[in-house]
């Protein structure tokens, strides 16, 4: 990744502003970068370096830290991380003015502020296999952006502007999904080009990504034909990855998993009790968690080991527990049970990069679904793949809701809050902040 800092010192006049437009106030600088292919491209890289880079600043950490810390998935080591700790207490202790809050916001709103830039202007790059690079790249992340904020938020903005308004969660993952299936019908007709290959940050499969994230939101959605439609056409064989090195450093492992100071799993069961206890012999559990740490090691494993170590944007079989998860909402619990049993029998092992670290996670190594052919068992074991297939993803509160789990104030809650309060400089800016939810 060392070739692209360079190209990362121009990203100021779009990735540097911290307003409340996302923008910086050199629109002239701004424009002449976003006039050429090549200009392009640099801001394409910088939606990456914003979304991965900076250690617990990233999207990347807080996005893990929110989902894990809420939901009893990661274990506060050290108090005096207070942003972290108050996430793990929840409810009213999670304030406005929360860093992970507001960390999670900022940055998720710079990304897709910046992605909407680059699309507005991407016909300024005169190559159609370019263009459609572009296109498909600022797509990816704008979606990534968006649905994580609807994962964590309640509402959020879909433009750039003096007191934006906010848009519905559904209408945010709707807008999503929308444009990435533009992406993926133009790169279809348009091949990307050498050109964009040769200059891109390397690691994300465009067109298999397009489709797994389609996939991924199309659920979250409750599109579930389109959901099932998505996942079956992404490569069981492809790979998409978050690339690092020791300048651009794997922010999971910078911040927490490479020490014993702020979080690390809360036990090799995952936080997990009852019938969501990970059975015995899942031959996952062993790659996501050390079983006998020493006093040093932080319990973590998984893609988080070092600081070169890459983070898939997807694993592959989060397409097969999508397509489980929408065929069993459907009620087709012959076809869900297929799917669910692909994900539980596979004994492949974990697959490693040219460097011999983990891109994607070994098989579960299990025996087929044989319990009640029942819309409620069947999505509990649906669940209960993802808790493991997806552990230190940052998925867990999304699903505790979709799932129905107990909430704050039930009996056996297994999530602290149900949405996130909006950021205080996000209401002080913005007078369209909705309200914050109750808990």
């Amino acid at each position: 990744m060392k070739k692209y800092l360079l190209l990362l010192s121009l990203l100021c006049i779009g990735l540097g502003s911290c307003d409340k437009e996302y923008l910086d106030p050199s629109a002239a600088r701004q424009q002449d970068v976003l006039a050429t292919s090549d200009g392009l491209i640099t801001v394409c890289n910088g939606l990456q370096y914003r979304y991965t880079v900076g250690g617990a600043l990233s999207v990347l950490y807080n996005q893990v830290a929110a989902g894990g810390l809420s939901t009893r998935e990661l274990l506060i080591l050290n108090v005096g991380n207070i942003e972290e700790f108050n996430v793990s207490e929840g409810g009213t202790s999670l304030r406005t003015d929360n860093g992970v809050v507001r960390n999670l916001w900022s940055q998720t709103q710079l990304v897709r502020a910046n992605a909407d830039l680059v699309l507005a202007n991407a016909g300024n790059a005169g190559d159609a296999g370019t263009r459609s690079g572009i296109v498909a790249y600022a797509s990816i992340f704008r979606a990534l952006a968006l649905g994580t904020q609807v994962q964590f938020f309640e509402q959020a903005p879909l433009v750039t502007g003096s007191n934006a308004p906010f848009a519905p969660r559904q209408e945010v993952l709707q807008s999503a999904i929308t444009q990435l299936e533009a992406a993926a019908t133009q790169l279809t007709a348009n091949p990307v080009s050498a050109d964009f290959n040769s200059k891109i940050v390397p690691g994300i499969d465009l067109p298999n990504t397009l489709q797994a994230l389609i996939a991924r939101y199309s659920l979250m959605a409750g599109d579930y034909d389109r959901a099932i439609a998505a996942a079956g056409r992404v490569s069981p064989t492809s790979r998409s990855v978050f690339n690092f090195d020791e300048n651009t450093r794997n922010p999971l492992f910078e911040a927490a998993f490479g020490n014993r100071n702020v979080f690390e799993p809360t036990d090799a069961n995952l936080g997990l009790s009852g019938a969501l206890v990970p059975e015995s012999g899942d031959r996952r559990i062993p790659f996501y968690v050390r079983l006998n740490p020493t006093a040093t090691q932080n319990r973590g494993l998984g893609f988080y080991t070092a600081a070169s170590a890459p983070i898939p944007v997807y694993v592959p079989n989060e397409m097969l527990l999508i397509r489980a998860e929408a065929y069993a909402r459907k009620n087709d619990l012959a076809n869900a049970v297929t799917e669910l049993s692909r994900v539980r029998t596979s004994t492949a092992a974990a697959q490693l990069n040219s460097s011999n670290q983990p891109i994607a996670p070994p098989g579960a190594g299990l025996a087929p679904y044989a319990g009640p052919l029942t819309q409620e068992a069947v999505l509990l074991d649906i669940y209960r793949n993802r808790l493991v297939e997806l552990a230190f993803q940052g998925f867990r509160l999304e699903d505790s809701r979709r799932f129905g789990r107990p909430g704050p104030g039930a009996a056996g809650a297994e999530r602290n809050r149900n949405f996130f309060p909006y950021p205080r400089v996000e209401r002080e800016n913005n007078s369209a902040t909705p309200n914050d939810p109750n808990i």
